[in-house]
C-alpha cells in the first residue's frame, strides 16, 4: 500500500512516518522544504495550495492521511486558508486520483467552533470532508504530547521550576503521539466499522484529567512536586496578549488559543470512542510523560 501524507514533517507526521516504516508501508509525503532521503518515503515538494504537488502526492496512492493544518494564525482568514481551503484542496486531489480512503485529522476544538477561530476553521474542514463523497474517517485527537512536541514543552519547563499554571477548573483528555500514529494507520483499510465515522481517541482514562491533576502529573514526570494553580480566564487572556507582544507570530499562547483553553470540557466523548476491537491506547499517560521529559532532557530542551 502507498499512503499519501500531508503534514509529515510536523510533530504528529514524524510519528506517523516512524510507524509506517515499522509496518513496511510505502509513503509519499508532502514537504515545503528539502528533506534528507528516507527509506520508504518519497518526498513531494510543495504545499496544499500547489495543485501540481497535490496531484503528484495522491497519484497512485491507495489512501490519504491528512495531518497538515494551521494552529496559529493572525486572524480567521489565516485559519480558513490553511485548514478549510487546504483540506478542500487535498480532498479534490484525492478524489481525482481515485484514492480509496481518506483519514482526516481534526481537533476537539471543532466541537466548539464559537470559542475560537481555530475551532471554527477545524469545523469547516470537517464539513468539507463530510461533503466530499470519499470513504473517510475523521479523528479528533485531544491534547497530543510526546517526544519532539513543542506545544506542551512550556509546561514541562514550568514544572522544573516547581509550578505548572493550568486553566480554570475543568478537565481534558490527552493522547501520546505514538498511540495516535498507530490509530491513524490502523484506520487505513476500508472497513464498514470506520467508514464515515468520527472518533475521539484518548489515553483510556475515563473522564479525562482534571487540570490540576494533569499539572501534578507533569511535575512527577520531571521529578518535582509542583504547585498547579488554576488561573482565571482573564489572567490567561492577559498572558496571551503579553506572549503575542513578546514573541509575535512565534507566540505559543495566542489570544485565540486562550479563548478555547479556558473551556472546562475538553474530554473525549465516550460516544465517539474508537471501538476496542480496532484500536486501544498502549501508553499510560504517567509513563508517556516521563518518557517525554527524558527525551526533552536528552535533546537539551529541558
Amino acid at each position: 500500500m502507498t499512503v499519501a501524507i500531508t503534514g509529515a514533517t510536523g510533530f504528529v507526521g514524524r510519528a506517523v512516518l516512524e510507524e509506517a516504516a515499522r509496518r513496511g508501508l510505502e509513503v509519499r509525503a508532502l514537504t515545503r522544504q528539502h528533506q534528507a532521503p528516507r527509506d520508504g518515503v518519497s518526498w513531494v515538494s510543495g504545499d496544499l495550495a500547489d495543485t501540481r504537488a497535490m496531484a503528484e502526492l495522491c497519484h497512485g496512492a491507495r489512501a490519504v492521511v491528512h495531518i497538515a493544518g494551521v494552529v496559529n494564525a493572525r486572524n480567521l482568514a489565516g485559519f480558513q486558508r490553511g485548514n478549510v481551503k487546504g483540506t478542500q484542496a487535498i480532498l479534490a486531489a484525492a478524489a481525482e486520483a481515485g484514492c480509496q480512503r481518506f483519514v482526516h485529522i481534526s481537533s476537539l476544538a471543532a466541537r466548539e467552533p464559537e470559542l475560537s477561530d481555530y475551532g471554527k476553521s477545524k469545523a469547516g474542514a470537517e464539513a468539507a470532508v463530510l461533503a466530499s463523497g470519499l470513504d473517510f474517517t475523521i479523528v479528533r485527537p485531544p491534547a497530543i504530547y510526546g517526544p519532539r512536541d513543542k506545544e506542551v514543552l512550556e509546561l514541562f519547563r514550568f514544572a522544573r521550576r516547581g509550578v505548572v499554571p493550568m486553566p480554570p477548573r475543568g478537565a481534558a483528555s490527552v493522547i501520546h503521539v505514538a498511540d495516535l500514529a498507530r490509530l491513524l494507520l490502523d484506520l487505513l483499510p476500508a472497513d464498514p466499522a470506520t467508514a464515515g465515522k468520527l472518533f475521539e481517541p484518548d489515553d483510556g482514562r475515563p473522564g479525562g484529567w482534571p487540570h490540576k491533576l494533569l499539572g501534578r502529573a507533569i511535575g512527577t514526570a520531571v521529578g518535582r512536586r509542583v504547585w498547579a494553580p488554576q488561573l482565571p480566564g482573564v489572567l490567561i487572556a492577559m498572558a496571551a496578549q503579553v506572549d503575542l507582544l513578546l514573541r509575535g507570530r512565534h507566540a505559543r499562547l495566542t489570544p485565540d488559543r486562550a479563548r478555547y483553553m479556558v473551556h472546562p470540557d475538553w474530554v473525549s466523548d465516550p460516544a465517539n470512542a474508537v471501538p476496542p476491537v480496532l484500536w486501544r491506547p498502549q501508553i499510560a499517560t504517567p509513563d508517556g510523560l516521563a518518557e517525554t521529559a527524558h527525551w526533552y532532557r536528552m535533546a537539551g530542551w529541558l
